[in-house]
């Protein structure tokens, strides 16, 4: 059966389907759906892993003619939903994209957009010239902390604006598992660290300030995960035998552990046939460490991403910004210092930690300290707000359709698709400019002007 775009009613949920069933799509979009089921339906899914692929179908009762091996198997269908949520691959997200806009899908993209500036302008481009809503999964922008932040620096309280310190301390722990051993740590695979990983907060930067980046310079490089750090003596491998057992921290049958404890640990378990089930027995455990990618020693992988580097940026009107991301940090999340004429606010955006911010007065030694509510789905609240953002944004374009038909609303909004969204494609283009601009400076040691 295929999809009827005229019978969408405003009031019921919208009709998606899910390209790229693992961490992301499975148990973040897909959890959303089943807490708002008046907002989301699921279904049909693309995924290759028929494991990841049956255990999302199997829990939104998917029939298994809409179970699909390919996002090309599913868009070679008649559409089958108002929109689709692709949580493919870095690599593939220009190319799948393009398919699911083209067959007539209202897309929400996960991060990065593409894995080029020409590839992401292509993507805003061509979902305007269909008329297609098309979001980036930059959650950051729905949580209640960065939303707090926005509204501190537009409410006057700092003055204005001289200098910004922020900073995405990635912990040790965390580098280790996405960027070196993971599917983010070689860059002809994926894309570089400072766009997988820094594309949200560069988002945010831009958001809060309002303006754009005139110029940059950025410096970095990848100095610790790599063979001539090894141990003496260490093998491929961590299950085969390492003399540095007992002293690495990055120990994979110990990192991994029998039991998990942090919620990063999940992607190990995706590759086996308990997908969705944390309580692998412990020999299963050792035997994935002994086959998989999370089993190698850290300093033995085909890694080639940064493990730190720092942007230099100056905003339209001279505002500064300096912006330091690497791997070594005993904690994971974001910390942040923002200079005004009137006052100087600290913020602490860190996992396990209460979310707040500082604030402290020129002339003041009295410290303001705010804390925003603490978001209920994960990075903060932002999962969950940007979900019900995109859906909002879907059922207020068919609220508005007929409206649509009038002379005055017809070229501007047909255009640019306007919707309650606080962030399109286009919006989202500039944080991935940055990051490209970022990577051509550290490449070439020059300053470059946007």
């Amino acid at each position: 059966m295929t999809f009827d775009n005229t019978s969408t009613k405003p009031s019921a949920p919208i009709d998606a389907v899910l390209v790229g069933a693992g961490g992301r799509g499975a148990h973040v979009y897909g959890a959303f759906a089943f807490e708002n089921p008046d907002s989301i339906n699921f279904t049909a899914v693309a995924e290759p892993d028929q494991a990841r692929r049956d255990f999302f179908s199997n829990r939104h009762e998917i029939e298994p003619e809409r179970r699909f091996d390919s996002w090309q198997a599913l868009c070679a269908q008649p559409k089958l939903a108002r929109a689709a949520i692709n949580c493919t691959q870095d690599r593939t997200h220009l190319e799948s994209t393009l398919a699911l806009l083209r067959a007539g899908y209202d897309v929400l993209l996960e991060k990065p957009m593409a894995t080029s500036a020409a590839d992401c302008r292509m993507l805003v481009e061509e979902s305007e010239r269909l008329g297609r809503t098309l979001q980036v999964c930059h959650v950051l922008r729905y949580t209640p902390f960065f939303n707090t932040l926005y509204d501190i620096v537009h409410s006057g309280k700092l003055g204005e604006i001289v200098t910004i310190d922020h900073r995405e301390n990635v912990s040790w722990w965390h580098m280790s598992h996405s960027f070196v051993r993971g599917d983010w740590g070689n860059e002809a695979a994926s894309t570089p660290m400072i766009l997988a990983k820094c594309c949200h907060d560069l988002d945010i930067l831009v958001w809060t300030m309002g303006r754009e980046v005139k110029r940059l310079s950025s410096f970095g490089s990848l100095s610790h995960y790599r063979a001539e750090r090894a141990p003496h003596g260490a093998p491929l491998r961590c299950t085969d035998g390492c003399p540095a057992a007992d002293e690495c921290i990055w120990y994979a049958p110990r990192l991994y552990g029998a039991e998990p404890t942090q919620n990063w640990t999940v992607p190990l378990f995706f590759a086996n046939r308990a997908f969705g089930n944390a309580a692998v027995p412990a020999e299963e455990r050792m035997e994935i460490l002994r086959t998989s990618q999370f089993g190698r020693c850290v300093f033995h992988c085909d890694n080639d991403v940064v493990d730190r580097q720092v942007i230099n940026m100056e905003f339209d009107g001279g505002v500064t910004c300096t912006f330091t991301m690497h791997g070594h940090s005993d904690f994971e999340g974001r910390t942040m210092r923002w200079d005004g004429t009137k006052a100087t606010l600290f913020g602490d955006f860190v996992e396990g930690r209460p979310h707040e911010f500082r604030l402290v007065r020129h002339g003041s030694t009295k410290v303001e300290v705010i804390r925003p509510e603490a978001g209920s789905s994960g990075h903060g609240g932002g999962d969950a707000g940007l979900m019900r953002d995109f859906v909002d944004a879907l059922k207020s374009d068919a609220l508005k359709s007929d409206a649509l038909k009038s002379d005055a609303l017809k070229s501007d909004a047909l255009k640019g698709r306007e919707t309650r969204s606080r962030t399109t494609a286009r919006v989202s283009l500039a944080s991935h400019l940055i990051a490209f601009a970022a990577e051509e400076s550290r490449r070439s040691g020059q300053v470059v002007n946007l």
